[in-house]
């Protein structure tokens, strides 16, 4: 079926996978409402990506090929994706996250590892209704509320910030009187202690030591067990593989995955590539994700917290 083109409704989509699992692929978008334009296998995606028209749906089955087809491959489709803007469902294994991160991560990119049929589905679906839009009106339409969201989310943390740094000066108020309140307007930089790994560390342990008492699954907070590992990691001066933070974040590896876009497309995670292996990418904090660790421990040693 390598480059066959094939017909049915809803949006368009164009398969990338081993001959043998073609079908099933195939079916998934069928199952989503959409249609396969072009099926492609991985020795063939050099020559064939992106000369369909429009704008499809690229849905990435990695499972059964070959790793150095798919380090060829990977780069080409990131090429186009992100030349046209293509959305991207890739279903993968738990072995070939690195492989796949360190060529696709991004926000327009869904990673399904180890997913069910219904999964698989239902990302598709989601995927699919980004570039189904009706006319263009519409799509400006969505451009405009997601402007929206993104400066409602901007303000939202903007408030947040300014309450925890109220509370703090409220703290030193309470305990320093007025010659306090006014050096709070001055606050010095959050520096970095020498224990400060070790801290970190220890509260990754008591996080996971809740698991042991009441089970896993009830305390899942991805985002933050994701930040205290890469903050530990950066004081250690250590990297850390994608595979590697999902292994952190405690939870199932599609849903570290998702909040591993969230926090990369948020300016707090940023993907480096390792110098001596194009085929993996460490995940790093940004500039801005530092600070704020750095804030955040100074301002909980002030609270007694620590």
């Amino acid at each position: 079926m390598d480059g066959q083109e094939l017909y049915g409704g809803g949006f368009g989509a164009v398969v990338i996978s081993a001959p043998a699992l073609s079908v099933a692929a195939s079916d998934a978008v069928q199952q989503a409402g959409g249609r396969v334009l072009r099926t492609i296998a991985w020795t063939e995606v050099a020559d064939q990506i992106g000369h369909q028209a429009g704008r499809p749906l690229l849905l990435v089955d990695t499972h059964g090929a070959e790793p150095a087809a798919m380090e060829i491959a990977l780069a080409r489709i990131d090429a186009v994706a992100t030349a046209l803007d293509l959305p991207i469902v890739v279903s993968l294994a738990s072995a070939e996250i690195d492989l796949v991160a360190a060529m696709l991560l991004g926000p327009r990119v869904a990673m399904l590892c180890d997913a069910s049929q219904v999964e698989l589905v239902a990302a598709l679906a989601i995927a699919g209704t980004s570039i189904s839009a009706p006319s263009l009106l519409h799509s400006h339409f969505r451009e405009g509320e997601s402007e929206r969201l993104r400066r409602l989310n901007a303000e939202v943390a903007r408030i947040a910030e300014a309450l925890a740094r109220l509370s703090v000066e409220e703290e030193q108020s309470r305990r320093g009187g007025v010659g306090d309140r006014h050096q709070s307007f001055h606050a010095a930089p959050a520096r970095v202690h020498p224990g400060d790994a070790e801290l970190v560390r220890r509260m990754i342990r008591a996080r996971r030591l809740r698991d042991g008492f009441f089970g896993a699954g009830l305390f899942e907070e991805p985002a933050w067990d994701m930040l205290l590992d890469l903050y530990a990691a950066s004081l250690e001066g250590s990297q850390v593989s994608v595979s590697s933070l999902c292994i952190a974040a405690a939870v199932a590896p599609t849903t570290a995955l998702r909040w591993i876009g969230k926090m990369t497309e948020a300016g707090l995670f940023a993907r480096q590539p390792d110098p001596g292996d194009r085929r993996r990418a460490f995940m790093v904090l940004t500039p801005r994700a530092l600070d704020g660790m750095r804030a955040y421990l100074d301002a909980a040693r002030r609270l007694g917290t620590l």
